[in-house]
């Protein structure tokens, strides 16, 4: 992973461990030609704050070339944006423009030609600090800011039919929630209620479409990185009603139970959490007094973390995707 200065220049060879690629075999060309294509995980970063202000700015990690690189930004500033990779594509989705909050979607990144489009269907109200998680090949958005007050408004994006469908809403209002999908159910954590962070967990049902309360978080956190790492839901960092966090917990669904998780070597509001090939990553935000560019890497056997380089630019309030690609369009 580059490692660059605030202007996004190159300063000196990574210090750093490379995550490992998907292993080839050697064969005649003829074998090859019958050899199914090999993918890998990449991970984009998009949007986000910088210096009080949005950006539009869109990157990408790829441990095929080890390194980050920008891409092409999005045709909108974007803070506070819900960002997810499925069938493919990256979403932004909502957000704030620095004068208000935004409603259309960015749609469907393609990896492939570095390109934006803007043909999918707006949230069905103008929101920030989006909930957003893929389930079955569709988007949810859960909560977020309109502007006044937080909201517990879920809505379900179907790429096929190119519309929103709003579900059961949640029993909290929650914006800068954290969400996760695992073992068929969607998971939301924490948050803001509009007046405080929040500690409180439930999770959907989309055959039944209903909410159930889980356990809740050992922390009350706001803005927390979250991701499915080794079968269970990890959340990370985040901010309380005082201070930005270093902490992370995670949930086990088959025991029900939160257990604490070596802290972060950095404090990271805002931040992103991702697993990508095998590995869990965690990228950005704001530790209190600076914005992030710097990356951590958890070792699951050690329970430990690591730093893992740096991006190119800072994204706090940003938000992050990881797509599937073939490894020759991931150089």
């Amino acid at each position: 992973m580059g490692l660059y200065n605030e202007q996004g220049e190159a300063v000196g060879a990574p210090k750093s461990i490379e995550l490992p690629q998907d292993k080839h075999v050697t064969q005649s060309a003829h074998c090859r030609t019958l050899q199914k294509p090999q993918y890998t995980d990449v991970l984009f970063v998009a949007g986000g704050w910088s210096l009080d202000e949005p950006t539009s700015r869109l990157e990408r990690f790829s441990s095929q070339a080890n390194e980050w690189k920008a891409m092409a930004p999005l045709s909108r500033r974007r803070g506070d944006v819900g960002v997810c990779g499925v069938g493919g594509f990256i979403y932004a989705v909502g957000g704030h423009d620095g004068i208000s909050c935004v409603r259309n979607v960015e749609s469907r990144y393609d990896p492939k030609t570095d390109t934006w489009n803007s043909d999918v269907a707006p949230l069905s109200s103008a929101r920030s600090r989006v909930g957003l998680a893929a389930m079955d090949e569709c988007l949810f958005a859960l909560g977020g800011c309109d502007g006044t007050t937080s909201t517990n408004i879920v809505e379900r994006y179907d790429p096929k039919m190119n519309m929103w469908f709003k579900v059961a809403p949640m029993n909290y209002r929650r914006a800068g929630a954290a969400v996760a999908v695992l073992a068929g159910f969607l998971y939301v954590m924490g948050g803001s209620d509009g007046e405080s962070p929040l500690n409180t967990v439930e999770r959907y049902s989309p055959t039944e479409d209903s909410w159930t309360i889980c356990p809740a978080m050992g922390s009350w956190r706001e803005n927390a990185g979250c991701t499915v790492f080794q079968d269970k839901i990890y959340v990370a960092g985040g901010r309380d009603d005082i201070h930005e966090l270093s902490t992370v917990e995670r949930f086990d669904i088959k025991t029900f139970r939160w257990s604490p998780v070596m802290p972060m070597k950095s404090k990271r509001n805002q931040a992103a959490l991702v697993a990508l090939n095998g590995f869990l990553l965690a990228v950005g935000g704001n530790d209190g007094i600076t914005d992030l560019n710097t990356v951590e890497i958890y070792d699951y056997e050690t329970n430990t973390w690591r730093h893992f380089g740096s991006m190119k630019f800072k994204h706090p309030g940003g938000g992050a995707g990881v797509v599937k690609m073939e490894q020759r369009d991931a150089l």
